[in-house]
This record gives structure tokens, C-alpha cells and sequence, in this order.
């Protein structure tokens, strides 16, 4: 019997074992997952978090709810890829052969890379981009009603590119709500030029940081944190002070993947951007977070990351070559609060654009606009991954990006 084996069972390996699993003849086929974790965490609920919008219970389910029937699933941590003898070892001394690989590790934060951070961390710096932090950062933010709120962006790629703006937002309305905000100052700093990476997007969300008083500090390239004077500094030593920072990390892939010699030097996988395939490796193809490709780390990319991948996969068994069909296809709902959202849809070619969307003209979702349509499109996702794409059902959106409904021109 051919093997395939998926490591990791975040959202990209989840969605492309459902998929393969339909795919392949159950008896000519083995299908084994690897990963450390038992549950399921759905990220992109970890925003609200901190606001108590949602709770634990909310972003957390076992993974076995998502695993097919027909898949096997090896609670264990992969510590030695060896692609030359097509063989995957585990801390517990496991050994799995494949004939093909799909690498789904994804990444996490290392507050540890940044001088000074731990110093600090979980007392007077918090993160949002785990759940432990999201939690604690909610007992933080419920009796803070006065002070200075610095999120701060540690270095590029990072998960989810909008989710630190999506924060600020967030916290206007929180502190709005609660009558502190008055009170309290927020301030964005990036390393980027603005807010967003994505001209177009970038002015039109600034615009949106300006009418809610968030003041943005471009180009700031963090080099240490002063836990003692509460102080973030550049590497030119300009200093910005703050009473709450929420920090992002630099983001880092699997420690294995390093030690293994398949991803670069912070463990992401050298990927071909339309095929997803690995480069210089035989039989690997890469999903998520894990990859290097030039587009959002975000769930719904590896969604619609999953149906290229496998595709491909199933052409080189076959004997066919795999098919460039993926476009860096992302689609982004950026909570704002007040019960509305603003939604980002682009590619690699395209950037975000206001219009229309799914359906040009119509909508129901303003792209690049705050809406109360969006903010029920954010709130509705939830059920959406747990109940479509983490099963690996076809949803009501194209893999590939549609341009209909979009205004190229902009004033």
C-alpha cells in the first residue's frame, strides 16, 4: 500500500487530509497525519479574545472531529525529516515512510528572538496570537482603564497581516464602550511604511486609524524592549513608551524543519508559488503557514491553497505535471468594531480594491469598507471553518480570485 503523510493538522493539513482522503481508493492508499497537539484551534478567534467576545470554548475543539474516517492520526512530534530515504522520525521513536509528503507545520511566535521582551512577557506584554496569551491578555485588558496601549509589529512575515490593525480597531471600541477611552491613547507601530502592506489598502485603512485617534508609527525596526522603563527602541534608538504592549513577535516555522534541512533558516519552506510544491525537494508539497510564498499567512488562504495542492498531488501520482493554478488568493474580514467589518479580497497580482463581493454588484459584502454585512461575514466564519472548511467542503468562493466586481481605478 502508497503512503501519504501530512505533518501538522492545523488548518491547511486538516483540510487537505479531507480532501486527498476523498480523492484516493481508501485500500490503495494510506493516509497518516502527524502532530503534536490533540485539539483543533480555530486562530482567527483569537482576536476576540481578549475583548470577551469569545471564549475558550469557542476557539477550541478535538482534532478527531475533523479527521476523516480512513486517516490515521499520530499524536507525536516529528523531529527528523530525511527526504533522500522518504522517512519522517518522532520524539517518541516512531519511524513513517511516505511516497509523498505534504508539509503543514505552520508557525508560531518567539518572543524569546527580541532583547528584552521575556523580561516583561505576560506581565506588562502580552501577545494575541496565542491562546494562553489571548486569555491572559483578556484578564490584562479587563480593568485597564487608563494609560497608553502600544501594539507593535516585531518583523515581516507574521500571521495574518491584518490582525494587528484588527486589534486597534478592536480596542477603540472597547475602551469606547467601557467610557475609558477618553483615557487611554493607542498607538500602532510597524515596521512597514504603513499600516498595510498593500498601497491601495494601506491609505484607505490608514484613513480608518486616523478617524478612531490611533496614531501609527511607520518604519520602526524593533531591536530590543525595556521592560524596566517600558519602553519599546528602534535600531536607530528611537524609544516609544507604553503602559500595555501588545506585541507581535517575530513568527518562526517548526524547529524539525530547520534541523532537517527542508525550510530556510526560520523554518519556512522554500515553495514554489503556484504549484506548492517544494523546491529541491522530491514529493513534498507544502500548505499554510509553512510556506514562503509572497501572500497572507491566514486560514483562508490554506483553504484555498488546499484545492491546488491537491490537485497537483494527485496529477504527479498519476504521472502528470503539477498545474501553477494557485494565485496567492486571500480573503480578509477586518473587524472594526461596532459591529462592523472591512473586507480585503487579493492575489499576488491584484492587490485589495473597493467594490463588490462574492457577486459584482451586488455583494453581499463592500470590499475596503466598513459595513455591518461584513462585521456578520467575520462573525459567521467561525461557523463556516468549523462546519465547511475544516471537513473539507466546497464553499460558496472560488479558489482562484475573480476581478469582476472590483474597481480598478481608485480616486
Amino acid at each position: 500500500m502508497r503512503k501519504i503523510l501530512i505533518l501538522g493538522s492545523g488548518a491547511g493539513g486538516t483540510i487537505v487530509a479531507n480532501m486527498l482522503r476523498k480523492e484516493l481508493v481508501e485500500s490503495e492508499w494510506e493516509i497518516t497525519v502527524i502532530d503534536r497537539k490533540e485539539e483543533h484551534y480555530y486562530q482567527a478567534g483569537y482576536l476576540f479574545v481578549p475583548f470577551g467576545v469569545y471564549s475558550e470554548n469557542d476557539v477550541v475543539k478535538p482534532k478527531k472531529e475533523f479527521i476523516p474516517k480512513g486517516v490515521d492520526f499520530v499524536l507525536d512530534n516529528v523531529v527528523k525529516i530525511n527526504t533522500d530515504e522518504r522517512r519522517v522520525e518522532t520524539e517518541t521513536g516512531g519511524q513513517y515512510d511516505y511516497d509523498w509528503l505534504v508539509i503543514a507545520t505552520g508557525c508560531d511566535i518567539a518572543p524569546e528572538e527580541i532583547d528584552g521582551m521575556m523580561d516583561g512577557w505576560r506581565k506588562d506584554i502580552f501577545d494575541f496570537y496565542t491562546l494562553g496569551g489571548a486569555l491572559e491578555l483578556y484578564k490584562k485588558l479587563k480593568y485597564f482603564d487608563s494609560g497608553k496601549v502600544v501594539l507593535n509589529i516585531a518583523e515581516i512575515p507574521f500571521k495574518c497581516p491584518i490582525a494587528p490593525l484588527e486589534f486597534v480597531f478592536m480596542a477603540d471600541w472597547f475602551f469606547t464602550v467601557n467610557g475609558v477611552r477618553d483615557k487611554v491613547d493607542i498607538e500602532f507601530v510597524t515596521p512597514l511604511d504603513n499600516v498595510f502592506t498593500k498601497p491601495v489598502a494601506a491609505g484607505i485603512l490608514a484613513e480608518f486609524a486616523a478617524k478612531k485617534n490611533i496614531k501609527v508609527t511607520p518604519f520602526f525596526d524593533l531591536a530590543q524592549v525595556n521592560a524596566n522603563e517600558k519602553t519599546i527602541e528602534s535600531g536607530k534608538g528611537e524609544k516609544v513608551g507604553y503602559d500595555l504592549l501588545v506585541a507581535i513577535p517575530p513568527n518562526v516555522g517548526d524547529k524539525a524543519l530547520i534541523e532537517s534541512d527542508v525550510s530556510d533558516e526560520v523554518g519556512f519552506v522554500p515553495t514554489d508559488n503556484h504549484t506548492l510544491k517544494a523546491e529541491k525537494l522530491d514529493r513534498v508539497f507544502v500548505v499554510g503557514d509553512t510556506t514562503n510564498v509572497p501572500t497572507s499567512k491566514a486560514g483562508s488562504v490554506a483553504h484555498y491553497q488546499a484545492y491546488t495542492l491537491v490537485e497537483n498531488l494527485v496529477r504527479e501520482i498519476d504521472g502528470k505535471e503539477a498545474k501553477p493554478t494557485f494565485d496567492g488568493h486571500a480573503t480578509c474580514f477586518l473587524a472594526s468594531g461596532f459591529e462592523k467589518a472591512i473586507l480585503l479580497d487579493f492575489n499576488y497580482d491584484v492587490e485589495p480594491l473597493p467594490g463588490k463581493f462574492p457577486f459584482p454588484g451586488m455583494g453581499p459584502f463592500s470590499l475596503l469598507q466598513e459595513s455591518l454585512s461584513n462585521h456578520w461575514g467575520k462573525m459567521m466564519f467561525r461557523w463556516v471553518y468549523w462546519n465547511l472548511m475544516m471537513k473539507g467542503l466546497d464553499m460558496p468562493l472560488e479558489p482562484q480570485m475573480n476581478i469582476a466586481g472590483k474597481l480598478r481605478k481608485v480616486a
